[in-house]
Order: C-alpha cells, then sequence, then structure tokens
C-alpha cells in the first residue's frame, strides 16, 4: 500500500497563522510540530517511509523538503509537483500516473489518499481503520473515511450510509453523498444516526480508480493516456473539479468506513477547541499567555506577551504583523476578513514576516523608503544563489557562525562581529560552511528594495 498526502492547499481560514506562503499545514499548530508532519508519522505507524507520498505545488516544494527531512533524508524524491492548483480528482490523476509510471506500481497496489492539515488521535485506532481501508479496496471497493458527526456542523460534506457490507465491520454501502447544509437539516442528519461528516481520506486500488475515470470523468481519463511528464506539463488544461463530483457521487463501488477516531479538519478557529486542554475557566491558552478573570476564550501568542483582563467568549491570535480579535463562534468568517484584506493588496494576506526559504529563513525587521532590514539565517551546509540587485546595495554583519561570501571576483570568510558590503550590479553569494546555523543581520539600500530585484546566475535548488 502506497500513501499520498494532499499538500498543495492555501486556506487562510486559520489566518493569521496560516497564509498563501505559509498554509496550515506548515504551520506549527499542535504540539509544536507542523500537521504535514504530523501526518506523515501516523502514516508511518502502519507503513515504512517510502511508501509515502506528498502531492503539492511549485510553491510548497522545499516546505515539503523542509518537513521531510525531519523523519528521514532520503524522501525528496517522495514528492509529486502540481504546476497549478487544479482540485483533488486531477491531483489523484496524477498521483495514479506516477504510481503506475515512476514507481511500476501494480494495476492491483492499494492508496491511500489524505489531507495534510487534519488533525487525528489516537494513532493506534487511526491504523486499525487503515488496515480494513486497504481490504475493502481490494475487494474493489473506493472507500471514504466517515466520522460520526458530534454536532451539527455546517462546515462539513455528509455522507448517508446504506446497508452493511458483508464480512467487513463498520463498512457501509454508500447511499448517497450531500453538501454542506444548513444548521436545520445538519440537525436531522445528527438525529438520524444515518450520517458522517466526509472526512476527504480514500483508499482504492490503482485499477479500481482508473475505471472509474474511464466511465465517470473521461476528460481526466484521456490526460492519463500521456506520458507522466507530459501530463504533469498540461495539467493546466485538467477539469477544476474535485474526486467527490467527479468520482464519489458517481461510482456504484463507494463504501464508507466508520473511522471512531478523533478527527478535526481545524477549519476555524473555533475548532482549536477539538484538540487543545482548557485551564478551569475553558481558556485555551497557547504561548506566552497571562490572563485575569477571563472566561471561555482562546489565546494565540506568537512572539510577543499577550494578555488579557475580564474577557469572555473570544478568540485572541497575535502573530507579529497581525492580530484578530473576534467573538468566539465567529471565526468562520475569518474567510470574509481575509477576502477584504485581498481586496486591499495588504501583504499581510500572503507572507509572514519570516519568510522560508530552501537554505533557511529570513525575518523582515524594519522596512521604509528606500531601506529594509532583515535578519537571515542559513542552515549548515546551505548557499543562496549566485544573484545581482539593480536597484539596492546590501551590507551584512555576522551575528552568529561564519559566512563564505562570493563577492564579484572576491570569495572570503566573515566572522562573528564582522561585516561586508555588496554594492549594487554586483554578482554575490552568501553561504554557510559551519557546522551551526548562520545567522547576520542585512541592511539594504536603494531605489527599490522588492523581493524581485533579483538576477540568479546560478542555483543548486532550480529557481530562476
Amino acid at each position: 500500500m502506497k500513501a499520498i498526502i494532499l499538500a498543495g492547499g492555501s486556506g487562510t481560514r486559520l489566518w493569521p497563522l496560516s497564509r498563501y506562503g505559509l498554509p496550515k499545514q506548515f504551520a506549527p499548530i499542535h504540539q509544536g510540530k507542523s500537521l504535514l508532519l504530523k501526518t506523515v508519522e501516523r502514516l508511518c505507524d502502519y507503513l515504512k517511509y517510502e511508501d509515502i507520498y506528498v502531492i503539492t505545488n511549485e510553491d510548497y516544494k522545499f516546505h515539503v523538503i523542509e518537513e521531510l527531512r525531519k523523519v528521514s533524508t532520503n524522501l525528496e524524491g517522495n514528492i509529486i509537483l502540481e504546476p497549478v492548483g487544479r482540485n483533488t480528482a486531477p491531483a489523484i490523476a496524477l498521483c495514479i500516473k506516477f504510481c503506475l509510471e515512476k514507481l511500476k506500481c501494480s494495476p492491483s497496489e492499494p492508496l491511500f489518499i489524505c489531507p495534510s492539515d487534519h488533525i487525528i488521535e489516537p494513532v493506534k485506532k487511526f491504523t486499525e481503520n487503515l488496515v480494513l481501508c486497504e481490504k475493502l479496496a481490494k475487494n474493489g471497493k473506493i472507500v471514504t473515511f466517515g466520522i460520526k458527526p458530534k454536532e451539527p456542523n455546517t462546515g462539513y460534506g455528509y455522507i448517508k450510509k446504506g446497508k452493511n457490507i458483508k464480512d467487513f465491520e463498520k463498512s457501509f454501502e454508500v447511499e448517497k453523498f450531500v453538501e454542506k447544509p444548513n444548521l436545520p437539516t445538519a440537525e436531522k442528519y445528527l438525529k438520524s444516526g444515518k450520517y458522517y461528516w466526509n472526512s476527504g481520506m480514500f483508499g482504492f486500488t490503482v485499477n479500481t480508480m482508473l475505471k472509474e475515470f474511464r466511465v465517470h470523468s473521461p476528460q481526466i481519463y484521456k490526460k492519463m493516456s500521456l506520458p507522466y511528464e507530459k501530463m504533469q506539463a498540461d495539467f493546466g488544461n485538467m477539469p477544476n473539479i474535485s474526486i467527490d463530483y467527479a468520482i464519489m457521487e458517481k461510482t456504484s463501488r463507494s463504501a464508507v468506513l466508520e473511522a471512531d477516531i478523533l478527527w478535526s479538519d481545524l477549519g476555524s478557529w473555533d475548532s482549536i477547541e477539538e484538540i487543545e486542554a482548557k485551564d478551569e475557566n475553558g481558556n485555551i491558552r497557547i504561548g506566552n499567555v497571562v490572563e485575569i478573570n477571563s472566561k471561555n476564550s482562546i489565546f494565540y501568542a506568537g512572539e510577543r506577551l499577550v494578555s488579557a483582563i475580564d474577557i469572555e467568549n473570544i478568540v485572541l491570535v497575535d502573530t507579529k504583523d497581525a492580530i484578530l480579535i473576534a467573538k468566539k463562534g465567529s471565526s468562520q468568517k475569518v474567510k470574509d476578513l481575509v477576502n477584504i484584506l485581498k481586496a486591499r493588496k495588504a501583504p499581510e494576506v500572503i507572507e509572514h514576516p519570516t519568510v522560508y526559504r530552501p537554505w533557511g529563513s529570513y525575518t523582515v525587521l524594519e522596512e521604509g523608503a528606500r531601506y529594509k532590514i532583515k535578519r537571515i539565517t542559513v542552515k549548515p551546509g546551505q548557499k543562496l544563489s549566485i544573484q545581482m540587485h539593480h536597484h539596492r546595495s546590501e551590507h551584512w554583519i555576522v551575528v552568529k557562525g561564519v559566512a563564505r561570501v562570493t563577492n564579484g571576483d572576491t570569495v572570503k570568510l566573515v566572522h562573528e562581529n564582522e561585516s561586508t558590503f555588496v554594492p549594487k550590479s554586483t554578482k554575490h553569494r552568501l553561504e554557510n560552511p559551519g557546522k551551526v546555523p548562520l545567522e547576520l543581520i542585512e541592511v539594504q539600500n536603494g531605489e527599490y528594495v522588492g523581493e524581485d530585484d533579483i538576477i540568479r546566475f546560478e542555483d543548486q535548488y532550480g529557481r530562476k
């Protein structure tokens, strides 16, 4: 069995922590680990690391590499790249083609597809369900994990179960898939006991899904006849459609497995209550939080101290450059707030002050007319591209470690408490030849200090 993790989403429902540049699957939201890393670790209770693959888009490739390196240094070949986002049906089709052509999988190979940004506990229960899912898949079923609803939630799609599948515990035929309901309808679903939340996790064999694409989604199936590289290059011409619409609502092979697990897709800040412990006053406190006489609230502190007095029923999220304050129960409206910020072209929607790169990261400390100040961290053994800027000069001061600096025709080492200056229009490179992270302060000065003023001449990460 192979597992494929869908990690291309750019959702901002947990803004300001989650943004386009760092979606929630890469943010250390729970127990100090990213949701992607926790997904990989969870799957490894049943599968080998090398049998786990991640599909993502080009923008997030190096985020995925960084997370996979935390479990193994040999998994960079386990990344499948989408040139553009095209929803789950084309993504799954590309993964199937990858498995057949690149991995030489048998048509009878079971595949398990899951999102990268969900919380699932306990792991042992999940593994038990995964074992049963594989057996059902080998029996010709397309299996989806159904979550028994705890409340009439209107944020999830639902699955109505049919008759029991013979010889398979807690497994049912699917009577129908239904869209996210209104509250009265969700209450009826909960009361009936016949509906599950649709978790977005699927299991099937390669051959089973190929047959269903051929019958129910011929446009995608036709693309699958192309060689893998051509299919990947033509990915933007695929229909933008989910696997639910393309296959699951049409197939007669669908089955729902009642997954008796704690599950959350962390679709809003309110959903943090499902995974974090509360204090005696019903508060959730993450980070450096001090409060007096506050009740039933969620406090998330990033780098700064967050303090509150006589607060009730609010969500307060603090990051370096943005603060969210919302009434509990209203955090689903964060999406509307983000749309307003997008219309204003607010940079806080796109990037964090800390931006991650394959070589390390940088944090913008201050920016003004004709200048920008950054704190740069370069990982041991890593190096930036050989590059040049037309509109700015750069002054580097080493705070920790040692830097190897290429500056025009000169290459030299710069140690702690030393500095160097790079003039405009000069080819240069920054490297960390040491065993500890290199930290430095960069002062940019010029008529334009935008990130797009860069010409790369050589880059080991393949960027242009």
